[in-house]
């Protein structure tokens, strides 16, 4: 706590009260450079941390939700719980770190995929069908092709690929 005479950041609590209420703590400190003594209240932060939907509305943010989408896309992957829960790390801190105590579903939506995208691909064609929402097959092939990086349409005949052996006499 920076004090208010000197801006010392060292201090000592000299006393603690729980307030009439019962929602509040008031401590008494003291500079250890200067001596004086001053009061800080400490409050529960009770404003929730939101998500702002692509319809507009807001909603908390639910780290079991997330959790709940990854292990969906994760199914039958080896992808371990860890490396899940490094993804949910980052996405609470990624909204914990906004100064506005919310972001955009989108915003969250494309850091899971790029993180999925860098662990295992078929988690992030699961995730990105039902976050994207595809409607049909031809997004659903875009989004393919693109994740491998532009590769032709119709791959040549794997058999006109084949070297010719010469035939024994």
């Amino acid at each position: 706590m920076k004090c208010p005479y000197c801006a010392f950041t060292q201090d000592r609590v000299v006393d603690s009260r729980e307030s009439k209420e019962a929602d509040s703590i008031r401590r008494r400190r003291e500079c250890e450079r200067c001596n004086k003594r001053f009061t800080t209240y400490e409050r529960i932060d009770e404003i929730p941390y939101m998500v702002v939907k692509k319809d507009g509305r807001r909603e908390r943010f639910d780290r079991q939700k997330v959790l709940g989408g990854l292990l969906q896309a994760c199914q039958k992957r080896s992808i371990s719980s860890a490396q899940l829960e490094r993804i949910v790390d980052e996405v609470e801190t990624f909204i914990v770190d906004s100064p506005e105590r919310e972001r955009l579903t989108t915003e969250v939506g494309e850091l899971i995929m790029d993180r999925l995208k860098n662990i295992d691909t078929v988690a992030y064609i699961r995730f990105a069908s039902v976050y994207r929402d595809f409607k049909d097959v031809r997004e659903f092939k875009a989004e393919l092709e693109e994740l491998l990086g532009g590769a032709k349409k119709h791959p040549e005949d794997p058999r006109k690929l084949l070297k010719p052996t010469p035939r024994n006499a």
